[in-house]
């Protein structure tokens, strides 16, 4: 078994590390949060990476169970509908079009 201070030493270094690479995007974003680049990002990114993951998503229930084409279509549309009158929130939508899913597929 190692000594008592060998493991104490291990432990502190691994802290340490762990809070050096949590808190360097912090110090690496700081300068560049007034680059158009960055801010291009922020503004697109979240809407791609839903995007790719409603495709894959759609794509894969589509392939499961072709003959429930319909609940995939209503559940992605309450989805849709939710998202833009609900302003926009993300988490309220998915809730609701995952909510709509599972309720057609298993009342109707």
């Amino acid at each position: 078994m190692p000594e008592t201070g060998y493991l104490i030493a291990a432990v502190a270094v691994a802290g340490l590390i762990t809070l050096a690479l949590r808190a360097l995007p912090f110090a690496i974003l700081k300068p560049l949060r007034k680059s158009r680049f960055v801010q291009a990002l922020g503004r697109w990114m979240p809407a791609g990476i839903l995007l790719i993951l409603a495709v894959v998503i759609l794509r894969n229930e589509i392939m499961a169970s072709p003959g429930r084409l319909w609940a995939v279509a209503v559940a992605t549309a309450v989805t849709v509908v939710v998202h833009l009158l609900g302003k926009r929130r993300a988490l309220l939508s998915i809730a609701a079009g995952t909510t709509c899913y599972v309720v057609l597929l298993n009342v109707l």
